[in-house]
């Protein structure tokens, strides 16, 4: 069995509660696929969190801006400093993989902010804001700007930026050293479609953009040619059963740590699904799709021996636990559920040995 330790980071909402502990860390039990609340860190409104490629450090959005914390040997965290994003409170953040840039989607504003990193790991200045431009208030939630997700390509190149209401994924230039951006390209989904998440598969060949009005992942080949991104369409896969009615919407996006597996869930159907992913073509099949016992699983996320899984369910207030055999497409409770409010988004991290 594997020796490795783990931590899991998750992230919550604290608008009424009795407390601010916006992250809460667990100790992993990868045997029996559960966890133990170990330590809780006080921060407003964690909405999302990301650690930096090097492992060194976690980041979070807070109401004020976003928040830098070290990863100490045993898992717990401690603050090194906070930065404003100059705008409404963020909803998505991820580092370049030099880890010298922060990089803040947001869904109220329709802005992206780039901040440049300190060698502790402290944010530091803002280096580039940009809005996205909006069709006008139509309706509230589409046609208007709602950035959701900002994602380097594994190259380092080119940041992505997923913009929910107007149905696009924008694609900029990262200058390294100055840390401006400059659009280059754009991914054009359905209408109404909403882009929410992606993820690049391990080599970066393949992007992974779910959907979340119209419940279904696309999976594009990426490539650098002549000096600028390629994207091209080759899946389109449904996150819900062929018999499920209407009323639903994708919510995560996760791939595994060997990178095997890609899980996504859906709110309203309340289910999580496991696709399997060629590793030579990047398309995926579908193993299994199955409740998760909970309300709005907003994040779900394969145990890092993918021998278990944990659904976090936003509107229920808890995180549910399953053992599963993706040989077998099976997906079985195990052990009763963890209470904890609001729960955003979950994150395993091995900790050093």
């Amino acid at each position: 069995m594997s020796r490795n330790k783990y931590v899991a980071y998750v992230s919550t909402y604290t608008i009424g509660q009795k407390d601010n502990y916006g992250i809460r860390i667990y100790d992993v039990d990868m045997e029996h696929g559960r966890m133990t609340e170990k330590n809780q860190v006080e921060i407003t409104n964690s909405s999302y969190i990301t650690i930096s490629h090097n492992g060194r450090f976690l980041y979070s959005i807070t109401d004020f801006g976003v928040e830098a914390y070290k990863i100490m040997p045993g898992g717990d965290l401690e603050v090194v400093n906070e930065g404003t994003i100059n705008g409404m409170r963020g909803c998505y953040l991820s580092t370049d993989y030099e880890d010298k840039f922060l990089f803040v989607g947001g869904y109220h504003d329709g802005k992206i902010t780039v901040l440049r990193l300190r060698e502790d790991g402290g944010i530091g200045n803002i280096t580039d804001e940009i809005y996205h431009k909006g069709l006008g208030s139509i309706a509230e939630r589409n046609f208007r700007p709602h950035v959701n997700c900002v994602k380097m390509t594994r190259d380092n190149k080119y940041l992505c930026a997923a913009d929910l209401g107007l149905d696009h994924v924008n694609v900029y230039r990262l200058d390294h050293v100055n840390g401006r951006l400059k659009p280059i390209d754009m991914i054009r989904s359905e209408q109404e479609s909403a882009p929410r998440h992606m993820k690049f598969s391990k080599d970066g060949r393949f992007l992974y953009i779910v959907h979340e009005l119209k419940n279904y992942i696309d999976v594009y080949t990426y490539e650098e040619r002549d000096g600028n991104p390629e994207f091209e369409k080759i899946q389109t896969i449904s996150t819900l059963n062929d018999y499920h009615a209407g009323g639903s919407a994708a919510s995560a996006l996760n791939i595994s740590d060997d990178f095997k597996y890609l899980v996504s869930s859906n709110a309203g159907d309340n289910s999580a699904i496991v696709y399997g992913i060629d590793q030579d073509t990047g398309m995926l099949t579908k193993i299994l799709c199955l409740p998760i016992s909970g309300d709005y699983p907003k994040d779900a996320n394969l145990f890092p021996d993918n021998r278990h899984l944990v659904s976090l369910n936003h509107e229920s207030n808890t995180m549910t636990f399953f053992t599963v055999d993706l040989e077998k497409g099976l997906l079985v409770m195990n052990g009763k559920e963890i209470r904890v409010d609001q729960p955003n988004c979950i994150i395993f991290h091995k900790l050093a040995e």
